[in-house]
């Protein structure tokens, strides 16, 4: 035990002679896991949001008036129970009337007077329609259009959601080859580090295999280097990601358009996982940067490890 808390002692001892090395593999981690939680964060925004515009009203049947031409009295009605009894949609199917669809009106063009200024008798009854999946959007639309005699037109955000998911689905992908590259090269920039390390205590390395100190005796401090170089990187990133992203949906929570807060335990979940890989980023790093010169320095006693 004693000898572990030798070895820890070494590590942070190293950490503090070489600050300006150390700092430079941290800010390499943190740039690296900044960019690929940032990447992380964007995706499940643009979930959340297509997740809450999927809810609610996914297609709009505009109705011929009762009364008009091929439209006998009880049409909507009719139809709005057949609609109900479809597979693809969830009930209710909410029916909306003229006097509805003119109050409707008034509140989205509210102060613009140029607008309002219409026949309200002009504004067609409707059926909102919420579907149990946007999936079937076209077929209920095709069925919809079918029923030529009462429907006047469909309309249907569904399009712009599948194109929103298509979109989120390559971000997705994105974000996960960026992480993946962004993460290798957090590890190569900590084994380069660790190799200046070595490089700075070259002698004393050499002096240690002298004495007959062990492969893993000499690679432990820099082992524990390296690791503590990941994880204090990436706490950094997900410090920094968390701020900036709370700070901007704070400032936007007025912005009902598009949501941008993302719950805190997205945060923890992926926050612990960047740590695990930060650490085990430095671990790999640090194994790299180390297996050249304890390899070359093998049996060759006072030369100087790496044959540098």
């Amino acid at each position: 035990m004693s000898r572990f808390f030798f070895l820890v002692k070494e590590a942070f001892t190293n950490l503090r002679r070489n600050a300006l090395v150390v700092a430079g593999a941290v800010l390499a981690v943190f740039i690296s896991l900044s960019l690929a939680f940032g990447a992380l964060v964007v995706n499940e925004v643009l979930r959340i949001n297509t997740l809450a515009w999927q809810d609610g009203v996914h297609v709009i049947a505009f109705l011929k008036d009762e009364g008009a031409a091929g439209v006998p009295p009880g049409a909507h009605a009719q139809l709005q129970s057949e609609v109900e009894s479809w597979e693809e949609v969830k009930p209710p199917v909410r029916y909306v009337d003229k006097n509805e669809a003119w109050i409707e009106f008034q509140q989205i063009f509210e102060g613009q007077d140029e607008l309002l200024d219409i026949d309200p008798t002009i504004l067609p009854a409707s059926l909102r329609i919420e579907l149990v999946d946007i999936a079937f959007y076209q077929s209920v639309k095709f069925r919809l259009e079918q029923q030529s005699q009462v429907v006047r037109r469909v309309n249907t955000a569904a399009e712009e959601i599948e194109q929103l998911e298509n979109l989120s689905n390559v971000l997705n992908v994105l974000g996960l080859g960026m992480a993946i590259v962004l993460g290798l090269s957090a590890v190569v920039l900590i084994a380069n580090t660790i190799r200046l390390a070595i490089y700075a205590r070259r002698d004393e390395v050499a002096v240690m295999k002298l004495v007959g100190a062990s492969n893993w005796f000499i690679r432990v401090p820099f082992l524990l280097e390296g690791m503590i170089e990941g994880v204090f990187g990436a706490a950094l990133a997900v410090f920094v990601v968390w701020l900036g992203s709370s700070r901007l949906a704070e400032a936007t929570q007025t912005f009902a358009l598009f949501k941008l807060d993302v719950a805190n335990s997205f945060f923890v979940q992926w926050g612990i996982l960047f740590l695990i890989f930060g650490a085990v980023a430095g671990v790999v790093g640090s194994l790299l940067g180390l297996s050249r010169y304890l390899r070359d320095s093998d049996g060759v006693g006072a030369d100087i490890p790496g044959g540098i």
